[in-house]
């Protein structure tokens, strides 16, 4: 012992390197033991608790992160104590280990954040709404604070000296992160206005996205396409530039139809009596016609001698008779909401004849049943237009022309 305590007087560094194993070796136990019987243990007992969704929580790895720290706080206790061991590097070693378990409480924090975004959404994902935004923000500030909580550690000072020097750097920050705070201003605006959700068919020509939206972060927005692409840009451009969301189409259950036949204006002409009883014997027009002649027979006995004149009587047209029939023959179709607009109206006739609207809603917003809906809705409306002896407005083709370079030659042959 006293050949030790010799050797020991002449090499002090010898008890130095001794007590720091010590430490060292004392730091893996205390984690050991920590993380094989503490943390192994409450992650059994938190996992059986349904309520406070347990098996979330040890996936989350909270208490794991937590674990991290033991080491540390007996290296920050204990190594002032190391004999022989220079002051300073003993504060920079300990401000170091307390700036460790900052971070790792910060970590074990976010991790806790994380699963409860996670279990929010996993009920209330249906509605559409997403906190990922505030999650987001949350983070950040969770880290930022944590970065000067660290950065205090290891200089020794205190927090609040940093925080003030901030406010020089103000400018600089915001400089730097302008495109943080705009996203971070316009994601808290979407998100409490809730004008976009995750599972919204959105249409925004400016980015080329047309599709559903399936991620709505603090930065981002993702779409996919319906040619199955995806397009990301920056949500700040969901508030400063126009977009289309067809999310009131899906929620209404109705989807609109607002297309129109361009008639030819010189097929319009007033009915002959042999059309209208014709036209009478059309299941659509079978209550209409009967009426529509009861009114203006008895409209048309009310002028007296003027009657005579056959412009000043009221008198049936193919193209009204069409559009009576168009209305009656939507009505009848159980696949057009009766209960949303529904009407048939001539616009304003132009160079490419006289447009005939067709405005109303499927009884579905499936987009490949939509379709089919109004394909075989006018499928049917143009082949019955002959009856009304009308005709739709198309320019010359050619075979238009084609057939005025044959008439002639048939007249020659003919003479």
């Amino acid at each position: 012992m006293a050949e030790l305590g010799e050797i020991v007087a002449r090499y002090p560094w010898i008890e130095t390197v001794f007590w720091l194993s010590v430490l060292l070796v004392a730091a893996g136990v205390v984690n050991l033991v920590v993380r094989l019987a503490l943390v192994r243990g409450l992650n059994r007992l938190i996992a059986g608790i349904a309520l406070l969704n347990g098996p979330d929580v040890v996936r989350a790895g909270i208490l794991s992160r937590l674990a991290n720290a033991a080491p540390a706080l007996v290296i920050a206790g204990w190594i002032m104590a190391v004999p022989g061991l220079p002051p300073v590097l003993g504060q920079v070693v300990r401000n170091v280990a307390h700036a460790f378990i900052i971070l790792v409480v910060a970590m074990a924090i976010v991790a806790a954040v994380n699963l409860g975004e996670r279990i929010w959404h996993r009920r209330n994902g249906a509605s559409g709404r997403t906190i990922r935004g505030y999650v987001q923000v949350a983070n950040i500030l969770i880290y930022g604070l944590a970065t000067i909580l660290m950065i205090a550690a290891i200089i020794d000072r205190s927090p609040l000296i940093l925080l003030s020097g901030l406010g020089a750097l103000t400018a600089v920050l915001m400089l730097v992160f302008q495109d943080t705070i705009l996203s971070l201003v316009a994601s808290v605006q979407i998100s409490s206005t809730g004008i976009v959700r995750v599972g919204d068919w959105i249409e925004m020509p400016s980015m080329n996205a047309d599709g559903d939206v399936v991620d709505l972060s603090l930065y981002s927005v993702t779409v996919k396409n319906w040619d199955s692409t995806y397009t990301t840009f920056p949500v700040r451009k969901l508030v400063s530039e126009p977009f289309k969301n067809w999310r009131g189409m899906t929620e209404s259950g109705g989807r609109r139809i607002k297309r129109a036949l361009p008639i030819d204006q010189n097929s319009v002409r007033f009915l002959h009596d042999d059309e209208r009883d014709r036209l009478a014997r059309l299941r659509p027009l079978a209550e209409y016609m009967p009426r529509k002649a009861q009114e203006m027979a008895q409209w048309n006995a009310a002028l007296g001698d003027a009657a005579q004149t056959p412009a000043n009587t009221r008198r049936m047209t193919n193209i009204g008779s069409f559009r009576a029939y168009v209305d009656a023959y939507l009505r009848a179709r159980p696949d057009i909401r009766q209960d949303m607009t529904l009407l048939v109206r001539q616009l304003p006739p132009g160079a490419d004849g006289l447009p005939l609207e067709v405005y109303c809603f499927t009884a579905t917003t499936a987009w490949g049943a939509y379709e089919g809906i109004q394909a075989d809705m006018f499928d049917h409306l143009i082949a019955i237009l002959p009856e009304f002896g009308l005709r739709l407005f198309q320019s010359p083709t050619g075979h238009d022309f084609g057939r005025l370079a044959v008439a002639p030659l048939a007249d020659r042959a003919a003479a």
